[in-house]
């Protein structure tokens, strides 16, 4: 039986925010969330998520990274297959994470990192091979321009509440969550539109005008439930 994470890689994020929308969450896509390379895999996964707060400089500091409350500890908290969800609050002139954090989450089988804020050291983070979702690169660490406050708890990530554990999808076109409560109803009417859209495609190629096709009225209806069988 095919799991629900091995579904939701056949899933376009762009069907996956549709079928959101008819169910009345419009909020979903996470602003800020490019591919750092150009060709990785669509991703799926629960949120693990991190938070980050404005910088302060009592706090803010390189001695903070041995703190028990670090990235390095969260790092190490973080279960295989899991997405790593960093709310940034949109920083774009302090690295959240460089290489030798990602390498370590790709020794702990992270699927993914996700954040509104971005990265550093980009040619090492390439280098590990972790998928890294971002809003740029800058030099600067973390510590420049943020304070690590915990992780696993609700954040902001991209102008949308992410909880632990909620379903994120990534691709090309960014990242989408998808709240824990939903996941079925959303993956079964996911995988519907994917099967529709592909033969509305293939109308399309065969020279179908598209009043009546998209979206369909009865008569294509009927014939795209015959063309199932």
């Amino acid at each position: 039986m095919t799991s629900p994470i091995d579904t939701l890689k056949t899933i376009s994020t762009a069907t996956l925010t549709t079928v959101l929308l008819k169910k009345g969450l419009r909020n979903v896509w996470i602003r800020g969330t490019r591919p750092l390379k150009p060709g990785q895999p669509r991703i799926a996964g629960p949120a693990f998520t991190l938070r980050f707060v404005p910088a302060r400089e009592d706090l803010a500091t390189p001695a903070s990274w041995a703190s028990p409350i670090s990235t390095r500890a969260a790092i190490e908290a973080m279960p295989e297959g899991a997405v790593c969800v960093i709310d940034a609050m949109g920083v774009t002139d302090a690295g959240v994470f460089g290489d030798i954090l990602c390498a370590r989450m790709v020794k702990r089988g992270v699927a993914a990192m996700i954040t509104d804020g971005v990265v550093r050291d980009v040619a090492g983070v390439l280098s590990t091979g972790l998928p890294v979702w971002c809003n740029g690169t800058a030099a600067p660490p973390s510590v420049a321009g943020l304070t690590f406050v915990g992780w696993q708890e609700t954040v902001a990530c991209g102008g949308v509440a992410v909880i632990p554990g909620d379903m994120i999808v990534v691709d090309q076109d960014g990242a989408v969550l998808i709240p824990q409560a939903m996941l079925d109803a959303v993956l079964a009417e996911a995988v519907e539109q994917e099967r529709m859209e592909a033969w509305i495609m293939q109308e399309v190629e065969n020279g179908a005008q598209l009043p009546g096709l998209y979206p369909m009225n009865a008569e294509t209806k009927a014939r795209y439930e015959a063309s199932k069988g």
